[in-house]
């Protein structure tokens, strides 16, 4: 079965849509994979059409946080067509699929000579702005539980499947937590019959459920996604 396409690119005119692809390149996001580095300049950008990336901000000793989430639904390096090439998060593969990928500057001429593009990645650009505040308002105000239970259904809705790869490890890493914290709010859900969790493979049992114990970010991101890009998360 072919992948599927980016939702970003599915919006644009068939004809605007060649032109772009025909800049781009296919590119396999390979699990765990680092796409870019805290401060390193950003050489790509990437539209995922199948897997998913995490952005993780570190600060000095403090606990790592994920602060934005990229699947077929956004993409990686919006911020280049402002011109800005450094970023303060490091990208890491979270779900391993194809991609799209495009040199700097062939984007920021593909947005210059496309207008249809442009507005494309701009509205995209303040979708990843307001998903960190959004993260940072939910890392100092709600409980691991919930956050948990939001980031779970956030990994769903891009996996595209119930069931998906990740290690209780990483899982900590992207709420910023002790490993003991998730192991305990992880126990709770697979107790209450809400997912199943087996050597590192994840499968949600009960979405609905997992949706009630998810804190108000998740609709909230959701919701949002809707207003600035004119469709559904």
């Amino acid at each position: 079965m072919p992948p599927s396409e980016n939702r970003l690119i599915q919006q644009l005119p068939t004809a605007v849509r060649k032109q772009f692809l025909d800049r781009c390149e296919p590119f396999e996001l390979v699990l765990s994979a680092e796409l870019s580095e805290n401060n390193r300049v950003l050489t790509h950008a990437y539209f995922p059409r199948e897997g998913y990336i995490s952005l993780v901000i570190e600060l000095n000793s403090h606990p790592s946080l994920e602060v934005g989430m990229v699947g077929r639904e956004a993409m990686l390096g919006s911020e280049l067509i402002l011109g800005l090439a450094k970023t303060p998060w490091r990208a890491l593969v979270q779900g391993a699929g194809m991609s799209w990928r495009i040199g700097a500057e062939a984007l920021r001429e593909a947005s210059e000579a496309l207008p249809e593009l442009r507005n494309i990645v701009q509205r995209t650009l303040m979708v990843r702005l307001h998903q960190a505040a959004l993260a940072a308002a939910c890392e100092r105000f709600h409980m691991i539980g919930p956050r948990l239970a939001r980031w779970l259904l956030m990994s769903q809705d891009r996996a595209q499947s119930p069931s998906f790869h990740v290690t209780q490890e990483f899982m900590a890493l992207m709420l910023g937590v002790r490993r003991v914290g998730v192991t305990q709010a992880a126990s709770d859900f697979q107790h209450g019959g809400l997912i199943e969790y087996h050597r590192g493979e994840l499968t949600v049992l009960d979405r609905t459920g997992l949706e009630a114990e998810a804190c108000s970010c998740y609709e909230s991101d959701r919701k949002l996604y809707t207003e600035l890009m004119g469709q559904k998360a």
